[in-house]
């Protein structure tokens, strides 16, 4: 049986604004990436995020971002090595607390939005944020971009280095997530992303935005909760991977095969 980790970004309201379907898709993921507040969640939301992947068997990782509530996180900023190894370090920390304020163990972290992506070219900024995770917990699992230089730093770290793969995003030829900006960047076809996904969790293959064929490895897939129809396509997800052979498992399971 092939197995695979389905993460979701979750805990991403803010106040009195709400962001997602949260209750309804923590039951259908594995794994939950829960914001830290610096691009959205703050910590009531936090709080009753962990209640709700401690109540549903979910395993509890950290979302940290940029400090950019504004931009959800998504603008580029220009921070030194240690101002991302800090607020990387802060936001896990926050996280954690609450995580051990609900008696269940705080699992991974992955990088949200721009600091995401720009850390999945850049190994300076890649390497800040897995000497903060690892100072932090060397068990901890930084779940990365799949092929990206992430993958580097969280090994040169001493850190398992889970790869995932995007259900809803098209992919430029050297691995990287074509930018939201970019015509035909995000998938909307519920069929064309559904045996996207498939395909590459069965054959490690997935086409670029331009037709090209490339390699990934998809040791867990990132399905988005903020979408218009977020919740029927995880539910239509797990069904596909259930027609396709693919059993969904939690990251602790997966990396015991890394």
């Amino acid at each position: 049986m092939i197995m695979v980790d389905l993460n979701c970004d979750l805990g991403e309201s803010f106040g009195p604004w709400k962001m997602g379907c949260d209750e309804e898709i923590i039951p259908l993921v594995s794994s939950a990436n829960i914001a830290c507040g610096f691009h959205g969640g703050d910590p009531l939301v936090m709080r009753r995020t962990v209640a709700l992947v401690k109540k549903h068997g979910a395993a509890a990782g950290a979302h940290p971002g940029f400090p950019d509530l504004a931009g959800f996180g998504r603008r580029q900023m220009a921070l030194s090595f240690e101002e991302v190894k800090a607020a990387v370090q802060y936001q896990v920390g926050a996280l954690d607390g609450f995580c051990r304020a609900a008696d269940i163990p705080l699992v991974h972290v992955k990088p949200h939005g721009a600091l995401y992506n720009m850390a999945a070219k850049d190994m300076e900024l890649a390497r800040a944020i897995a000497e903060a995770v690892k100072e932090i917990n060397p068990r901890l699992i930084l779940l990365v971009l799949a092929g990206s230089c992430m993958v580097k730093a969280a090994r040169d770290a001493g850190l398992t280095a889970a790869q995932e793969v995007f259900a809803d995003r098209s992919y430029e030829e050297d691995g990287s997530l074509s930018p939201r900006s970019k015509p035909g960047s995000l998938i909307t076809s519920e069929d064309e992303a559904l045996n996207r996904v498939v395909g590459m969790v069965k054959t490690g293959k997935v086409r670029t935005l331009t037709g090209r064929e490339i390699s990934v490895t998809a040791d867990s897939v990132c399905i988005h909760g903020d979408g218009e129809k977020a919740l029927l396509f995880a539910q239509k997800l797990t069904g596909a991977f259930a027609a396709g052979g693919i059993s969904v498992a939690p990251l602790s399971q997966i990396c015991r095969r890394l």
